[in-house]
This record gives structure tokens, C-alpha cells and sequence, in this order.
């Protein structure tokens, strides 16, 4: 599958990064491709672009705040989660976007 995420947690430091790297391990393991764009107190990085969200499958958005361009994602598929979950668990997040995924098709 194409991941994209958004990520973006209320301090906008550790978590926002810390999610991003679960999340692009966690995909790679199992043999999905992922971009991640953060959102944290520097601004917006790594930005997603038309392209990218064209052409993902799912579309993760692990915030837990009101994160900007949202509108950019309406008829793409999305898991909404806290940050948290992309960081403590985001192999078995995968997983469940899998088992979802494979449902719908």
C-alpha cells in the first residue's frame, strides 16, 4: 500500500517525531511505502503534495491538534488516531489499516 500521514502533537516537538519514525519503520516492516508530513512548532515539513495524496491508499492523520490543509484529504480513506498510538503501537496501527483496507476491496 502508499501511506500518507500527517502528525502533530500539542507541543509540536518529541511526539510529532517521534510518531513520524514509528510510523515509516512500522510501514516498511511490512512492505508499504509511507511519506510523512509533521506539523509541530517549526511549521509544516516534509509537506505532502497533490501527488503524493493522489496516489495513497490510506491516509493517517496521528494529531492531537487541529492540524491545517485538511481539506486536501476529502474522498481519500483516513484513520484518525492520537499521537500516541503511532508511538507506542504503530506495527499493529498498520496492521489495522490492513485489515480494513482488505475488507473494503
Amino acid at each position: 500500500m502508499k501511506l500518507v500521514a500527517v502528525v502533530a502533537c500539542t507541543s509540536g516537538i518529541a511526539h510529532t517525531y517521534i510518531a513520524k519514525e514509528k510510523l515509516i519503520s512500522a510501514s516498511k516492516k511490512r512492505g508499504h511505502t509511507i511519506k510523512v508530513e509533521t506539523q509541530g512548532t517549526i511549521g509544516i515539513e516534509n509537506e505532502l503534495t497533490r501527488e503524493d495524496i493522489k496516489n495513497a491508499d490510506i491516509v493517517i492523520m496521528a494529531t492531537d491538534i487541529q492540524t491545517t490543509g485538511n481539506d486536501r484529504f476529502n474522498g481519500k480513506k483516513t484513520m484518525k488516531v492520537p499521537t500516541n498510538v503511532a508511538v507506542k503501537a504503530a506495527g499493529q496501527l498498520i496492521e489495522k489499516i490492513e485489515d480494513e483496507f482488505n475488507k473494503e476491496d
